[in-house]
């Protein structure tokens, strides 16, 4: 070599570059696995929605307060996280079938949150609620 090549930098290979870009996509989807919950949730008394909003056999989902209510029976009233547990992302509505996300098909219990059909495997958070007149508040 001559002293011009040794005192440039070395020249990253093909082989370096695909290992860096290789180690950026990793990091990037790890990221991406801590999930996507940076809601803060409700304090507590937060009115969320008025009881009447809220079927009975069935449910809303109150995005911007990440919760949602659902009245498995008449004057029972239940919260959970508006977020799946598979992959920490927003869940879609609440359905005949339960507590629905769009993205992978998991679908929760109104019930007990619990999972009806995978491939989320935990229950969703609760939430707890009440009702104070004729709203649904956080407890």
């Amino acid at each position: 070599m001559t002293d011009a090549q040794t005192d440039r930098e070395p020249r990253p290979t093909r082989r370096m570059v695909f290992q860096g870009l290789g180690a950026l996509g990793v990091a990037v989807a790890l990221a991406g696995c801590g999930g996507g919950d940076t809601t803060a949730a409700p304090a507590a008394g937060e009115v969320l929605v008025p009881a009447a909003d809220v079927p009975v056999g069935g449910g809303v989902v109150l995005s911007d307060a990440g919760v949602v209510v659902t009245q498995p029976v008449a004057g029972t009233f239940e919260g959970y996280s508006n977020i799946c547990t598979h992959q920490g992302l927003p869940l879609a509505r609440v359905g005949a079938d339960g507590i629905e996300c769009d993205v992978h098909g998991s679908r929760f219990s109104i019930t007990d949150g619990s999972v009806a059909n995978g491939p989320a495997d935990a229950p969703l958070g609760r939430v707890a609620v009440r009702l104070e007149g004729d709203n649904i508040v956080t407890a």
